[in-house]
């Protein structure tokens, strides 16, 4: 038995993991919808939630199924853990909570400072291990995408000895991002009952926008292979950026690989995303429209706050404070 009640297979092979961080509202579901269509690369959406809303509050996986009943997820708990009944799931979200914080990420940078900490740093990775690699197995992929976007986890997957961990920094204007934060978005995933995402207010996103972004320069310091991406280029040029990408991680693709890319659309198919953007849920042909609504429609409070909390880290992502 391994810890935290799930059985551990013997997985010598380490797991490839592409990590999209920043802040939420930035695009992180169609850039890992779009990396997913790319031969040997595998969408699973926002991993750290795969045990609240997957095993425990049972959302659709992005192929429409619920996620403790989708064929993908049920074989990936098999070889993961035996099955997901062996989990003790209360017990992995309490060591999540405790463990992925961007409170403690000072500790998780040094987590030998701390010896509790590190035990418990080490426990969550011996959940973490068996199920990246499950993921990449199951799917036959050579690179899980996990578009979590908190830099905290990166930071945890980073601690995981078997996880070779890369990262796509990826950035939007503050004041699109702030002004998408606002809105009143239902979220598709819960059939039955109206349930929003997440609001929050101007002064709050601003300060966060500077915290992760800079967390995720962080990430890239210590070691990371990183790749920094503006939202908007990914829009107005995808198969620019996409190409970029790829060769800043050194992955080699053929230029046919990127077929699904042509004038303003992409071609998405299924996948089997855990959580993320509600566009996680669409298929087919999808029109790429830049969302700057915020530039005619935000107010000027709001927008002159956010500008101002944020202007050094606009300046130095290029765009105009």
């Amino acid at each position: 038995m391994g810890p935290l009640g799930t059985t551990v297979g013997q997985r010598p092979s380490r797991a490839r993991v592409l990590y999209i961080g920043g802040l939420g509202r930035s695009g992180s579901t169609l850039l890992d919808r779009m990396l997913g269509q790319v031969p040997g690369f595998f969408s699973a959406g926002e991993v750290r939630d795969l045990w609240q809303r997957g095993l425990v509050e049972n959302r659709l996986c992005g192929c429409g199924t619920p996620f403790r009943e989708c064929p993908f997820w049920l074989e990936v708990g098999d070889r993961a853990f035996g099955g997901w009944h062996t989990v003790d799931v209360p017990a992995v979200i309490a060591l999540a909570r405790r463990v992925d914080r961007h409170s403690v990420i000072p500790l998780l940078i040094a987590p030998r400072a701390w010896p509790p900490f590190a035990r418990s740093l080490g426990a969550l990775g011996q959940v973490l291990s068996p199920l990246y690699r499950a993921i990449q197995e199951v799917s036959d992929a050579r690179v899980v995408i996990d578009s979590s976007k908190a830099p905290s986890s990166a930071f945890v997957l980073r601690r995981v000895p078997t996880i070779d961990l890369e990262a796509i920094h990826l950035i939007r204007d503050s004041r699109g991002v702030a002004y998408s934060w606002a809105k009143r978005i239902v979220r598709p995933d819960t059939p039955g009952q109206v349930t929003l995402m997440h609001r929050y207010p101007a002064y709050r996103v601003g300060a966060r926008w500077i915290t992760r972004n800079a967390l995720m320069e962080v990430l890239g310091r210590l070691g990371v292979t990183t790749v920094r991406m503006r939202y908007e280029a990914l829009v107005r040029s995808p198969a620019g950026e996409i190409t970029a990408a790829l060769r800043g991680l050194r992955e080699p693709f053929d230029p046919d690989d990127l077929a699904f890319i042509s004038d303003g659309h992409v071609r998405l198919g299924p996948n089997h995303t855990v959580m993320g953007n509600p566009m996680r849920m669409d298929q087919g042909r999808i029109a790429l429209r830049i969302d700057e609504e915020w530039r005619t429609a935000m107010d000027r409070k709001r927008n002159g706050m956010v500008t101002a909390l944020t202007r050094p880290f606009l300046r130095r992502y290029g765009y105009d404070p």
